[in-house]
């Protein structure tokens, strides 16, 4: 794969997408004039970071892409699903920072479902985010990623215009569910505070680990239901493949976070220890 290529799987292979014709307009065509393909409607997605070869949690990230494509009905043979994957692992570089995403994707017109993946670099990681509550929830399939994630990169660009580099989604009872891009987690003393289980959203793979982490480490883990208000003075994360744990630092025109030196860093190093080589080569 190289940096920017997309693929798409047909019979059984992956294969490089059609490229945009080149071809001169007409002398009386304007740009304008021109006819423009609508973009297909994205119906399940997935990314993770890769460095240098090595991968956190790629088995879980599979298992939820699989099976929220099994879900769909719109895939019949779950084998040709898992074969695109391993493809798309097999082409992964096994050097430098990407961050890869895998799409199920419908064209608006033909109707007809496709597998499709894409090599991207790694944008830039940081330590800490700030926040904005939502004016919206978006969401119309709030426990899979992928058809939601346009209308959730509108609502983050709304929180960027009051400055802020991610969005928190509400519930309609004011409750903390998650970020746009990413799961929200909270500490009360020592005790991990995760979103209450029937406040629905994305299952995060980031998320998941950090809780699994937890429950190792003996640490106390309460299925909160907050407000922002309530977190007041509390140590807020935002988790993602990404990234994964990011201090919020601030939340424009809400709460005051805070910070226990040291705690962020050493779940970091936690997590980066998880780190896996990807599979070799078929």
């Amino acid at each position: 794969m190289s940096p920017g290529e997309t693929l798409l799987w047909r019979g059984g292979e992956l294969a490089s997408s059609p490229a945009e014709s080149t071809a001169p307009m007409a002398p009386t065509a304007s740009r304008a004039d021109r006819p423009t393909a609508s973009p297909p409607d994205v119906l399940v997605a997935d990314s993770w970071l890769v460095l240098d070869g090595a991968v956190r949690a790629l088995d879980v990230h599979r298992d939820r892409f699989t099976s929220s494509v099994a879900a769909t009905g719109l895939v019949a043979d779950d084998d040709d699903v898992e074969a695109f994957w391993g493809a798309v692992v097999d082409r992964l570089p096994r050097d430098g920072a990407w961050f890869p995403r895998v799409e199920l994707v419908r064209d608006s017109a033909a109707g007809a479902p496709e597998l499709r993946a894409r090599l991207r670099t790694a944008p830039d990681r940081t330590r800490s985010v700030r926040v904005a509550t939502a004016a919206r929830d978006p969401r119309t399939s709030p426990l899979v990623k992928g058809p939601d994630l346009a209308a959730l990169g509108d609502v983050r660009s709304e929180a960027a215009s009051r400055g802020a580099e991610e969005a928190v989604i509400l519930s309609p009872e004011g409750h903390v569910v998650e970020g746009a891009w990413s799961s929200l987690v909270w500490w009360r003393g020592d005790s991990l505070c995760t979103p209450a289980d029937d406040l629905p959203r994305l299952p995060g793979v980031t998320s998941r680990t950090v809780l699994t982490l937890a429950a190792v480490l003996g640490v106390d883990v309460l299925h909160d239901r907050s407000t922002p208000a309530e977190l007041d003075g509390a140590e807020i994360w935002s988790l993602s493949a990404l990234h994964g744990v990011r201090i919020v630092s601030g939340w424009v025109d809400g709460p005051s976070p805070a910070e226990q030196p040291g705690r962020l860093a050493t779940w970091q190093a936690r997590l980066d220890a998880l780190r896996r080589p990807l599979p070799a080569r078929s």
